[in-house]
């Protein structure tokens, strides 16, 4: 035998027959929070900036590669001026 009940109501009322608590108030100031630190860090995502940051450890790596390759085709394994 098997029994299907359907039952028509909002999120809202769901919650409050099961005696869920509503966290609306508690969401509402995470959300402000997060967008007043997303503001605050808006000047960080100039493109300057991001470019500074996106690049810099890859020219940093690149710069460390080509000394390596340097070094091993000079003789004695050596780096060049």
């Amino acid at each position: 035998m098997k029994i299907t009940v359907n039952i028509d109501c909002t999120p809202e009322e769901a919650r409050a027959f099961l005696g869920l608590p509503d966290l609306r108030p508690v969401h509402e100031v995470v959300v402000r929070h997060l967008v007043e630190q997303v503001q605050a860090g808006l000047h960080v995502l100039t493109p300057e900036a991001l470019l500074k940051t996106w690049l810099q450890p890859g020219l940093a790596g690149m710069d460390h590669m080509v000394r390596a390759f340097t070094a091993a085709g000079s003789p004695g394994g050596e780096e060049r001026p």
